[in-house]
């Protein structure tokens, strides 16, 4: 008879989940799906003859989806609360000063660049983002797992909060629901509510309620026919490859399945494989990917302040 997992373990799970999957997804990135290894020879070093994406980079280590999802963590435990602007501050500070990455910077999305520049030049954190709606990439989606395991308020309070951190890179509305869609899924999991993800979208439409452009968004979001899920980074695509591969059996299974799918796969295991930690818990992350990820003593400290709040 397996224990029951505690909300801490749970925690760690998701934290610890979204570092180790971004890590192991890093070498695979830019490849078709049909160029993935089978799923026995996924990790973090690919078999002999694989040609690896950022082959620079040393093996275990977490990318721009891990960094900013710290610098997240980090600005709601120094500042007991979302603030835009300490957050937008420490995203400068991780494209400038290499701030809570494992090494150097070496993988920053596009519209996430422009964002920062325009943070740069002055932009207030809340008008920084792009906004059209081919600026609909998963830069905000893929850090936001943070705000959700630290949250103590309301749904309402954390669907403000969810969109606001998107909106200092991702303003476009389709963007910020991903986000706040996800941080709601994630918050069930971690209270043990039955069919997480359908109660996420179903409380979503009711807070939106009234608000027709809204309403559309979540119609756009709620359809999109996973044939066609393919690992690319838009924030649509992602959602539902994280919500697909969650409904594989095992940390280890959920986040291969993510880095299968090909194209994004540290975005979309990083996104899946926080998830996975959740709701498998720490102790199901395999050993050997928990204890060659890289930069314990960058992680470590921002996770006890958060598991000392519970």
């Amino acid at each position: 008879m397996s224990l029951k997992i505690t909300i801490k373990d749970r925690i760690k799970g998701g934290i610890v989940g979204l570092l180790v999957a971004d890590a192991l997804g890093v070498p695979y990135e830019f490849h078709p799906p049909e160029s993935i290894p089978p799923f026995e020879e996924i990790e973090y070093e690919p078999p002999a003859g694989f040609q690896r994406a950022h082959a620079g980079v040393p093996v275990g280590t977490w990318s721009d989806d891990g960094a900013q999802a710290l610098c997240l963590l980090a600005s709601l435990l120094e500042r007991e609360k979302f603030d835009v602007e300490d957050f937008a501050a420490k995203l400068v500070l991780w494209f400038r000063e290499d701030y809570l990455a494992v090494d150097e910077l070496f993988d920053v999305g596009i519209q996430t660049q422009r964002a920062i520049l325009n943070l740069r030049k002055g932009v207030p954190p809340l008008e920084a983002g792009l906004k059209e709606e081919k600026n609909n990439g998963n830069g905000s989606l893929m850090r936001v797992l943070p705000l959700a395991l630290w949250h103590q308020g309301t749904d309402e309070e954390l669907v403000q909060d969810a969109f606001d951190q998107s909106a200092v890179t991702h303003g476009h509305l389709r963007s910020k629901l991903c986000c706040a869609l996800y941080c709601l899924w994630a918050k069930n999991i971690l209270h043990e509510i039955p069919r997480p993800f359908q109660k996420a979208e179903n409380d979503l439409r009711i807070l939106f309620d009234g608000d027709p452009e809204a309403q559309k968004e979540l119609e756009i979001i709620k359809n999109y026919d996973r044939k066609d899920l393919n690992g690319t980074g838009y924030v649509v695509d992602s959602l539902h490859s994280a919500v697909y591969c969650c409904d594989a059996d095992s940390y280890e299974s959920i986040v291969k399945t993510a880095i299968s799918l090909g194209n994004d796969t540290d975005t979309t295991a990083c996104i899946a494989g926080g998830i996975a930690g959740l709701i498998h818990g720490f102790e199901a992350i395999p050993p050997r990917w928990r204890e060659n990820l890289r930069g314990r003593e960058i992680y470590e400290p921002l996770l006890e302040r958060l598991l000392a709040r519970f």
